[in-house]
């Protein structure tokens, strides 16, 4: 089993609200989180995109190797730049993150040409919401909310706790 390192800076980090810690988690459909990534508070979510798709692991029910690609990623226009969509690509994962407003007036300054416009499915993209109600589940434990774990190895364990609860959950409710 891999041993994981302390960051040195205890995944803490300035924010406009004071000293956080952020969550970065992928989830399925059901809002049953796959992949949990700590970062700290003032960090971006885009350099976080490439790590949290890379820990995506699903094992198949039957024979067969493990899922390690989604469908599709469904994000929000934080995470709209060429180098995701381009790993997207690379990985034959669908794109659905419509683009921000200051692309669009990059784009349309250049001219008669004005580029291509990203194409994404505004139908799939009405699913998005999934991502953020996974994101209030785990908000709604106090001990996460708060952050007063001092050590990110032990912030992380409350984390994970609560994504076991949240799986053991859904699949107490199946038949």
């Amino acid at each position: 089993m891999k041993q994981r390192q302390e960051p040195p800076d205890h995944a803490i980090g300035r924010s406009r609200g004071g000293l956080s810690t952020k969550i970065h988690h992928l989830c399925d459909g059901n809002m049953r989180p796959l992949v949990i990534l700590l970062g700290p508070g003032q960090g971006g979510d885009a350099p976080m995109f490439e790590h949290v798709l890379a820990g995506l692991y699903v094992p198949r029910t039957g024979r067969g190797r493990p899922r390690t690609t989604p469908v599709r990623a469904l994000a929000d226009k934080a995470y709209s730049s060429k180098a995701i969509r381009a790993l997207l690509r690379r990985k034959g994962v669908q794109a659905v993150i419509p683009e921000r407003a200051d692309q669009i007036a990059n784009r349309t300054r250049r001219g008669a040409k004005r580029g291509r416009p990203v194409g994404y499915d505004p139908e799939a993209y009405k699913r998005r919401n999934v991502v953020e109600r996974s994101f209030n589940v785990f908000k709604q434990w106090r001990a996460l909310a708060t952050r007063y774990d001092k050590l990110a190895l032990t912030y992380r364990g409350g984390v994970v706790l609560r994504a076991i609860t949240i799986w053991l959950k859904a699949l107490g409710d199946t038949p």
